[in-house]
């Protein structure tokens, strides 16, 4: 999963860099937002899987051997959410 992820945030890293050459080109401004809003998505997408991920192994993990730690880990994946959410 580590790879697919670094893969997908590489190609997030391009079209970053192809909207800054598009402001740098005067590009039409609704041509850059859309760009922006592609590339808004995509970093959603990848937050979501490493969400899901976190929670498959980690807050599950810390479920399995209770006590706080478990506690800990829902409240932080509760945080984690509302964060996304907002954004």
């Amino acid at each position: 999963e580590k790879d697919k992820v670094i893969a997908r945030m590489k190609r997030i890293e391009g079209q970053v860099r192809a909207i800054t050459r598009m402001v740098e080109d005067e590009t039409y401004c609704i041509d850059v937002l859309t760009q922006i809003a592609a590339s808004d998505k995509a970093l959603k997408a990848v937050a979501i899987e490493l969400l899901d991920s976190h929670l498959d192994h980690c807050v599950r993990s810390a479920i399995n051997e209770g006590g706080t730690q478990a506690d800990d880990k829902v409240h932080e994946a509760s945080a984690a959410i509302a964060r996304l959410v907002r954004s």
